[in-house]
């Protein structure tokens, strides 16, 4: 009796197990036909931003340790572009100045210990990281965007700076906080330094765009920000109980400096910024977002967006909104529609957290495949926003509940342009000349240009069906963006060969497009 007791509970135990499993295959599968129909069903537009982080401070993402070899730094450096290249990105942001040093040759700021182990040492043997960087973006169609830490001088006080390092020659600009270094904003020749900095690289390096992150101000700490010396001596007229006015204000001069520069030196040189995710809560501020952060923009770093957008100081903003959707304090979904009706008619893409897909997170939501998909279908359904940018690279490195496929197979399985800064240039180059089919080899020439701004530096194949009306929004239609002036198909086998028709157009820095060609025909 003991026994089919015994054997009927292990009947009802295997019942229940086999029951549970179905029901979850079940979920999965459904789930997955939901996520499969999703992604089909929303089309990619042609126009979206789309970049990685790749940041070098701590060696987070490059190098994967201080003091490679040349050979080895760049080995990752193509692997990792390649990688991205392969999942359909457009962008690459790259932290270049850690903390006031450079991964490329400065005669301001000493090479980074993040590169060679030591502050001041160059790669060994010698190269130029940035270059070689910049090269390589172009190279797979890939704008550059140099990301810079203003005021940052070192992440412990303790660590020993190169002996050429602009804090010996002027320590009273450096304060110590937190046991971190800072250059101090309250003092003039701070920003103007700062400003210096920028433009060398500018004027020195073929980048596309300038981009800091959330670090101005540093976060707040128990302690006030010793500035008390800077604030006693350059006030401006801002009294005691105006501090935190003076920092912003600090800060907005800063900005407005370096995008007057930025323009002065290269019109077509971006500005972008990517400030915490909430510029101020609707209870401290009735223009605030409907969120309850404990750390906003404007009240604790110091940094009105706001301002820089309404001004037009800078091209674009990046709000590093890493919380997940239906979050109760700081939702995704509420702070993306906030930042897109506050984009005055500048660029607004958004950043997501993909570090944070973890199958041990703590929040249910981040241990789902579709959180990050779910975030991209937001942008594309909000006309404001203009793409997206994902920190940060080393987390592509791992599955991420198939997020990598997903971008690859699907949300950027065609290539899309940048979109288009009207209010930088808004002149299309002219078409490319002499476009030319010989067997499967196509071939062109760069038209005419004008200057800089009007010069074509890259090119848009179409290919579409013969007889299938063509559509040049559709971006089905895009077969590939070079930088090539030719481009040879790989014919399907003979049974399978199909007729298309292939057109091409030319696009200049700001990805203005010419008029498309005339369709040429071709046997696939």
């Amino acid at each position: 009796m003991a026994l089919t007791v015994q054997l009927n509970q292990d009947n009802l135990i295997l019942a229940n197990r086999i029951l549970y499993v179905h029901a979850m295959f079940r979920l999965f599968f459904v789930s997955f036909l939901f996520l499969s129909w999703n992604l089909q069903a929303q089309v990619a537009p042609k126009r979206e931003f789309r970049a990685v982080w790749v940041a070098t401070v701590n060696n987070i993402d490059w190098p994967s340790k201080p003091g490679l070899s040349a050979e080895q730094q760049k080995k990752e450096a193509i692997a990792l572009l390649d990688l991205h290249s392969r999942n359909g990105m457009n962008a690459i942001i790259m932290q270049i100045r850690p903390a006031s040093d450079a991964f490329y040759q400065s005669d301001l700021e000493p090479w980074s210990r993040y590169l060679t182990g030591t502050s001041g040492k160059a790669p060994v043997p010698f190269y130029d990281p940035l270059r070689f960087w910049i090269e390589q973006c172009h190279s797979r169609n890939m704008e550059f965007h140099a990301w810079l830490n203003p005021f940052r001088v070192a992440q412990n006080a303790s660590e020993p700076l190169a002996g050429n390092h602009i804090a010996f020659k002027h320590p009273e600009w450096i304060v110590n906080y937190g046991g971190k270094l800072y250059f101090d904003p309250g003092l003039p020749q701070t920003r103007e330094f700062l400003v210096k900095v920028v433009k060398d690289i500018v004027a020195r390096y073929d980048v596309d765009a300038i981009h800091f992150d959330d670090y101005f101000y540093p976060y707040p700490l128990k302690e006030d920000f010793p500035d008390q010396n800077s604030f006693a001596q350059y006030s401006r007229g801002f009294l005691a109980d105006q501090k935190s006015d003076w920092r912003r204000d600090n800060v907005d001069q800063m900005i407005r400096m370096l995008s007057e520069n930025i323009k002065k030196t290269k019109p077509w040189v971006k500005f972008g910024i990517s400030p915490f995710g909430v510029w101020r809560n609707k209870a401290d501020d009735p223009q605030g977002s409907e969120t309850t952060a404990g750390t906003t923009n404007y009240d604790h770093l110091h940094a009105d967006i706001l301002k820089w957008q309404k001004n037009g100081w800078i091209d674009y903003c990046l709000p590093q909104l890493y919380w997940q959707i239906g979050h109760p304090s700081v939702d995704f979904l509420t702070l993306s529609k906030w930042w897109a009706a506050h984009s005055y008619n500048r660029g607004m893409y958004i950043g997501h957290a993909v570090y944070k897909l973890e199958a041990n997170s703590a929040v249910p939501e981040w241990r789902k495949p579709d959180q990050l998909v779910r975030q991209i279908q937001v942008t594309r359904e909000i006309p404001q926003l203009g793409g997206s940018a994902f920190y940060s690279s080393v987390h592509f490195n791992r599955d991420s509940f198939g997020f990598t496929k997903s971008l690859q197979e699907e949300l950027y399985s065609k290539p899309a342009l940048v979109p288009a800064m009207p209010w930088i240039d808004n002149k299309a180059p002219e078409q490319p000349r002499r476009f030319r089919k010989n067997g499967n080899k196509l071939k062109w020439k760069a038209a005419k240009a004008d200057g800089e701004m009007d010069k074509s530096v890259a090119y848009l194949v179409y290919l579409n069906p013969a007889g299938q009306k063509f559509d040049a929004q559709n971006p089905e239609n895009i077969f590939t963006i070079t930088r090539e002036k030719s481009i040879v198909f790989k014919p399907h086998p003979r049974k399978l060969r199909r007729k298309y028709e292939i057109r091409i157009s030319a696009l200049d820095r700001l990805h203005n497009e010419s008029e498309i060609s005339k369709a040429k025909a071709i046997k696939l």
